[in-house]
């Protein structure tokens, strides 16, 4: 796997956790996040390279932190 495709499985995991932590579904967190319903799965699936832009409404959606996004959960 290259940097490239395991960021996106990281960061789309992380999307995927902490919107499930916050009980949304991905139509919800779309809505909230003011993005077509089928980008937030995309993302989850690490199948699109997303902006900053996109990646600050998806934040503020889930009512986290830019910085929160790319911190893994440690078990």
């Amino acid at each position: 796997m290259d940097f490239n495709s395991e960021i996106l499985i990281k960061f789309g995991n992380r999307v995927r956790e902490l919107r499930k932590l916050k009980n949304l579904s991905q139509e919800e967190l779309a809505f909230r996040a003011d993005v077509h319903r089928t980008y937030i799965g995309m993302i989850e699936r690490a199948e699109k390279n997303i902006t900053l832009l996109n990646i600050e409404k998806i934040a503020n959606a889930l009512e986290v932190s830019i910085n929160d996004l790319f911190n893994e959960t440690r078990n």
